[in-house]
């Protein structure tokens, strides 16, 4: 039930609900989402252990209670569809830990942790006692996987169509130049070095969109499925190619070309999984900064879009967003792109922030309804916190701080006050050695 707190500093936080107490902690929240069909669960960071384990349990109630068919997160489409076939009973994969290896790029441990494992050991566990309408999938939204998808596709003509892999082959040859992934191919291409592969791209998209009936003739609803996933991995291999090339023209272009992406590949799987299964229902796991309105950021008054904002224009109050915040505790995190996974102290919330203003209620965890049903506490913009793959406290406002309007960024906030470090499956000496580091960086 709702009730009203006083917070430390006489301020009044109404509506706020207690988690984390049994199996009815979320009974308020499955009241405030209802019928909507899309249910986008954030996170503050992408190492915390709370997180993860909280958005799972929304998510298996889901699942259970109202019907929802399919969870999309923030991970490649390749790696995510062989999560998906695993939980689907489809893969030779003997446990669910198996079925995560594909996850091999950095930052392997948002999807290669102990979280996860459970998570997706209960989807197969869900899965093999259900009908095949009320099974649930794992999908991927993102498309960082530019060789893994082109492998993907013509592996897929290989079996239905070789002549198709064969021209396939020689268009996506077009990337050989550049030996690497796609950060050095848009690096090379905007400094004229190699040509654009756009044309080839575009061409192989196109030509599998015009064979498409003649592909699908030869198995009924497992053929659709192979389709779908191929079609959506040759869509990758088309607009990352465009995303490596903005990496090099700013953020704002990059960042918008990702989150387009993302939402695109949601109104295909919406459309798709509607095909298979009827009205279908879908559960998005990724980053507040993603799933959060961007119109109610200061990166959106800058330009930049992002999965919630378009969700929300696609689907108008079909959608719920929920964002996670925490005050202090650990995360998993590196502290460059590529580095080492570490095990980091997280520095207790700004002043005046939103993180600061939840960790004055004397309730450790708890959800907020915002909108219309926001408290007054919270209705004035405010600094907002977002740890990514890289932490790094030493620069900690101008890195990981940002303005925001809560109350229309999302439609419920979580705040878990202390959260833990995500476990990574491969664990390293250098994450294993953050149990003991006490010490904060002094720089901010």
């Amino acid at each position: 039930m709702s009730f009203t707190i006083d917070t430390h500093e006489g301020l009044t936080l109404k509506g706020t609900v207690p988690v984390l107490g049994d199996d009815h902690d979320y009974d308020e929240l499955l009241s405030w989402i209802g019928d909507r069909r899309f249910v986008l669960l954030g996170e503050a960071s992408h190492g915390s252990h709370e997180f993860y384990r909280e958005r799972a349990r929304i998510t298996q109630r889901l699942i259970e209670e109202k019907g929802f068919v399919a969870v999309a997160v923030e991970a490649d489409w390749p790696d995510a569809y062989r999560v998906n076939r695993y939980v689907l009973g489809l893969s030779s994969d003997p446990d669910a830990e198996s079925s995560l290896i594909d996850f091999e790029r950095f930052p392997a441990w948002m999807w290669r942790n102990r979280d996860v494992v459970d998570f997706v050991t209960w989807l197969r566990q869900y899965n093999d006692r259900v009908d095949n309408k009320d099974k649930a999938r794992f999908y991927g939204l993102d498309l960082y996987s530019l060789r893994a998808s082109m492998e993907a596709v013509v592996s897929y003509l290989d079996v239905v169509d070789p002549e198709g892999a064969a021209l396939a082959r020689q268009r996506y040859g077009c990337f050989d130049l550049i030996g690497s992934e796609g950060a050095e191919y848009g690096h090379a291409v905007t400094r004229g070095l190699v040509p654009s592969c756009e044309t080839e791209v575009v061409a192989q998209l196109i030509d599998l969109r015009r064979h498409a009936q003649a592909l699908l003739a030869r198995d009924g609803l497992a053929a659709e499925d192979e389709y779908f996933c191929a079609e959506q991995n040759a869509r990758l291999v088309h607009n990352a190619e465009r995303y490596y090339r903005a990496m090099y023209q700013g953020r704002v272009s990059s960042w918008n070309l990702r989150d387009e992406h993302m939402a695109e590949t949601l109104r295909s799987l919406d459309a798709h999984l509607g095909s298979v299964v009827g009205r279908a229902k879908i559960v998005v796991w990724e980053h507040n900064s993603h799933v959060g309105d961007a119109r109610s950021t200061e990166m959106g008054r800058s330009g930049e879009l992002n999965v919630g904002q378009l969700a929300r224009t696609t689907w108008g109050d079909d959608c719920f967003i929920v964002g996670f915040t925490t005050h202090h505790g650990r995360v998993t995190a590196a502290s460059d792109w590529g580095g080492a996974v570490e095990r980091k102290h997280v520095r207790p919330a700004l002043p005046g922030s939103y993180e600061d203003a939840l960790h004055e209620v004397p309730t450790d965890n708890f959800a907020v309804r915002l909108g219309e049903y926001a408290p007054a506490t919270l209705r004035t913009p405010m600094l907002e916190r977002a740890i990514g793959v890289i932490y790094r406290p030493e620069t900690e406002r101008a890195s990981h701080w940002f303005h925001a309007y809560l109350p229309t960024q999302f439609d419920a906030v979580i705040h878990i006050d202390r959260t833990s470090a995500v476990q990574p499956l491969d664990r390293t000496p250098l994450w294993d050695e953050g149990e003991t580091a006490e010490t904060f960086p002094s720089g901010l």
